[in-house]
């Protein structure tokens, strides 16, 4: 079995090196604690590194990584990534940006509350000062307040909500959603920048890039209210420091609770003189529980690149994001895993691939195919294999790639379909993604059966006679094998399709005791 090397160059949680030790296919190795210059050294043979800040992608790093397919960010921010410079070499730029989410919500609220109520300084005055002085602390409510939301993705919308519960206005400024988005959760959608300057509150959760660097400057702050409140725990330099600071000065601005800062550590930041601003060391994901999920989803984002299943979160994609609508992209990533499951049941020379879509999905299948040929190509192939070069590695191995938009599915809301022609003949499937958010196998090679998509997967074709089942079962129980799913499918022609999901990876003795089996008319099996 070819093993995937995976550097871990920052520290993440025990949970995620777990994940990368059990697994057979891989080949880890622990970094964060190694120099930097000598890193450059270890990841020259790694197929995939796992980076927090402390490890700056740049130009020193990616022209050492001779061999890397992917980078996994542990985390939301890519602030320390040369996104361009990885596109140029071909490697993929992958985030972890829903593990922090609620520890950042929560952290924005505490921040909005201590602001109100001037929590901290109360607090410093009786415990550390053991002052008692009620009459010095008189705050602000949330109830009947505007609040400006800056930004309505998986941290500004969770804001929100939490802020409508205490009876706050909410308005919000984000031009690249839908307004429905906003408003069937009775808030207010604005295109006018001007109404956010309007509010009582305003907190900004936005990505940091030219469009948001500076997005509140002086002239901003001029038009505000007086005495608003700013909230800023999202990126350092949304809001412009040397403002924020001559603001809170002059008392333009009453109040600001800040987590982040343009340069950190932010320890002579002339923005801690001043009495009238709350602020914490870039906590936004300093809980137990988000840096477990950064960690184990950033070591599975991992091997799924290396192993070339699916790019989870890519910031480098051939497609804009934000000109689609949020329930294309999991179907981007389950027709690349479905591309690799394809292409581990018909194991030979690929000649074409043919993606097809019906429903609103349809609208976007020329991107789904490159998605697609990523998992089927990089199964069989030894050059590197990404969204950036599939279609030039297709096209010099001379493999077609096709792609159309059928009529609606007269059971299904979206359905794909991926057709892999190689030199031992086709193989059908059919997916889709119901309400639930679990992808799911639909059809293969004209059965109707429905399996999730993951795990490690054994296909059983037999002639449909009685007893089969029996028999599969003992067989795998003879060999140690747990089944933890059996779907059952038939066709016309007397023959039936058993995709069963199992525990524990099959080995190929127990892959040639059910090919032994006197029904069985072809075993497959395939990891997810």
């Amino acid at each position: 079995m070819k093993k995937h090397t995976i550097v871990v160059c920052d520290h993440i949680h025990e949970a995620g090196l777990e994940m990368l030790r059990n697994d057979e296919s891989i080949n880890f190795i622990m970094a964060a604690d190694e120099d930097k210059v000598k890193l450059l050294d270890i990841i020259a043979k790694a197929d995939v590194a796992i980076t927090r800040s402390s490890t700056d992608v740049d130009d020193k790093f990616i022209n050492a990584a001779k061999n890397m397919k992917a980078i996994v960010r542990a985390g939301v921010g890519v602030d320390n990534v040369d996104i361009e410079g990885c596109s140029k070499e071909g490697i993929i730029v992958m985030n972890v940006p829903t593990a922090n989410t609620i520890a950042a919500v929560e952290l924005t609220m505490a921040h909005m509350l201590s602001c109100m109520r001037m929590f901290p300084y109360s607090h410093d005055h009786l415990k550390n000062q053991r002052i008692w002085k009620r009459e010095k602390w008189y705050g602000y409510e949330m109830k009947g307040k505007k609040l400006g939301v800056i930004g309505f993705g998986n941290i500004g919308s969770r804001v929100a909500k939490r802020a409508q519960s205490f009876e706050t206005d909410i308005v919000v400024y984000d031009p690249y959603i839908h307004p429905s988005k906003v408003t069937d959760c009775d808030m207010t959608y604005t295109k006018d920048f001007a109404d956010i300057l309007a509010c009582d509150i305003i907190t900004i959760h936005t990505p940091k890039n030219q469009e948001t660097l500076n997005m509140i400057d002086e002239a901003e702050i001029a038009k505000m209210k007086d005495g608003v409140v700013l909230i800023n725990c999202a990126r350092g330099g949304l809001y412009n420091e040397e403002a924020l600071y001559n603001g809170l000065k002059s008392k333009k601005i009453r109040f600001a609770g800040i987590d982040v800062f343009n340069k950190e550590p932010a320890t002579d930041h002339p923005l801690l003189d001043l009495e009238n601003i709350v602020v914490s060391p870039h906590l936004g994901a300093n809980t137990y529980e988000s840096q477990y999920n950064i960690g184990t989803q950033a070591a599975k984002n991992a091997i799924e690149a290396a192993k070339g299943i699916s790019f989870a979160h890519a910031m480098n994609l051939p497609i804009d994001e934000s000109k689609i609508p949020s329930f294309v992209k999991p179907f981007l990533e389950m027709g690349q895993k479905i591309g690799f499951l394809a292409s581990q049941i018909n194991k030979s020379q690929i000649i074409a691939i043919k993606v097809s879509g019906q429903g609103e999905i349809s609208n976007y299948v020329e991107s789904l195919s490159t998605f697609v040929a990523v998992g089927a190509m990089s199964q069989n192939s030894s050059d590197t294999i990404n969204y950036v070069n599939a279609e030039f590695v297709a096209k010099e191995k001379g493999i077609k790639i096709e792609f159309e938009a059928l009529n609606d599915s007269a059971v299904f809301k979206n359905l794909i379909t991926v057709k892999l022609t190689t030199a031992e003949g086709t193989t059908s499937i059919s997916s889709t993604i119901f309400d639930d958010g679990v992808k799911r196998i639909v059809a293969i090679d004209g059965f109707d059966i429905e399996v999730a998509l993951k795990g490690d997967m054994i296909l059983f074709k037999n002639s449909d006679v009685p007893g089969v089942i029996g028999s599969i079962g003992s067989t795998l129980a003879r060999n140690n094998v747990n089944i933890s799913d059996f779907s059952l499918a038939r066709n016309k022609d007397a023959e039936a399709l058993a995709v069963i999901l199992v525990d524990n990876a099959v080995n190929e003795a127990t892959l040639n005791a059910l090919a032994s089996l006197e029904a069985c008319l072809s075993v497959n099996y395939a990891r997810l």
